[in-house]
């Protein structure tokens, strides 16, 4: 081991105290720097959104997920079975980059239209091809078109999966623009989930100004819950506030299926039939812009935002029905939330 004379120390330590100071301010630069290429890691998250994106794995994947990876965004993937066949190591890319995977059906069809063997198979099919690829079974499924029914959320649940349809929509697959894809993306309250695709390049340029504008807000990306459907921390361990009114507590659960028995151009008619209980409280979600126009047989009352609906029963039997204006969405049907004896 070398040592210093006197000298040589003392004027050493004019430098060693350089140094140290240099060392300092690098260090800071590096965690200011790490803290601006991740901006949701420094957010105070009072809520968890879920962003989603369909129909890939396609071209395009790989722009998306370094879109959002540079801001800090973890998102649900619903990957479409022959898509994930064909690009297996795009699926693969979804998951390195901390994505969810999930089930959007094998080839995109009707599937209301199926028999429940068709169904079985088609998701089955699916959540075979994503864990194949991926090593991730999914737990979750959205129908294509946010088209459902009681027989298709059965054969989902006996999969293991939950249905998830969308809160919000942003409309990028009808063409919007970067602003309109901003501008829908700003409705998006705690627990809610939006609906984006893969593939499309206003989408892709609209995810910094959406973040900007959720951590404004106090929100975050998270994941979705498979047990209620909503979005909640990446952990899965925290509960976003609560978004609308919640049922009076009656001690007790009850069941309700919903079905679209008509549809128009403009309008469709969903009823609710509701087991376990003669008394009940059912909360439906409505996505926006959709709006509820007629009920029947139950009292409703309906949140700040006018898409959480709480229907009370009135003594009119166990079936309860409402008319929902499609105002340009005639895709998405509304949600059961949860269903409350007493």
């Amino acid at each position: 081991m070398s040592r210093l004379s006197p000298g040589t120390a003392l004027r050493s330590r004019p430098l060693r105290a350089a140094l140290a100071v240099l060392s300092t301010a690098v260090a800071m630069c590096g965690v200011v720097l790490a803290a601006s290429s991740t901006p949701s890691s420094a957010a105070t998250c009072n809520g968890y959104v879920g962003l989603t994106f369909d129909d890939g794995p396609t071209g395009n994947t790989s722009a998306l997920l370094n879109v959002l990876r540079s801001n800090g965004v973890r998102a649900t993937m619903f990957n479409v079975g022959q898509n994930v066949q064909n690009n297996r190591s795009a699926a693969q890319a979804q998951v390195a980059a901390g994505m969810w995977v999930a089930n959007h059906s094998w080839n995109h069809a009707h599937m209301t239209s199926m028999s429940q063997a068709q169904m079985q198979s088609d998701l089955s099919q699916t959540s075979s091809a994503i864990q194949s690829a991926t090593g991730v079974r999914p737990q979750l499924f959205r129908p294509p078109y946010g088209e459902t029914n009681s027989t298709l959320q059965s054969v989902a649940s006996s999969l293991g999966m939950r249905q998830v349809i969308w809160d919000v929509d942003s409309q990028d697959w009808n063409g919007a623009s970067v602003s309109q894809i901003v501008s829908n993306a700003s409705r998006l309250q705690a627990g809610q989930v939006i609906l984006m695709h893969d593939g499309i390049q206003n989408t892709r340029d609209a995810i910094g100004q959406i973040m900007a504008n959720l951590t404004s807000r106090n929100l975050c990306p998270g994941m979705i819950s498979p047990s209620t459907g909503r979005a909640v921390a990446p952990d899965g361990t925290t509960p976003p506030p609560s978004t609308g009114t919640p049922p009076p507590g009656g001690g007790g659960s009850c069941t309700a299926t919903a079905t679209t028995p008509n549809v128009w151009g403009d309008r469709y008619n969903t009823s609710v039939t509701v087991s376990g209980a003669s008394t009940w409280t059912v909360v439906v979600a409505i996505t926006a812009p959709q709006r509820v126009s007629t009920i029947w047989n139950g009292n409703a009352t309906w949140d700040s935002s006018g898409t959480i609906m709480t229907m009370r029963s009135n003594g009119s039997g166990n079936t309860f029905g409402f008319t929902t204006m499609t105002n340009g969405n005639s895709s998405a049907r509304p949600q059961i939330r949860s269903c409350t004896a007493g």
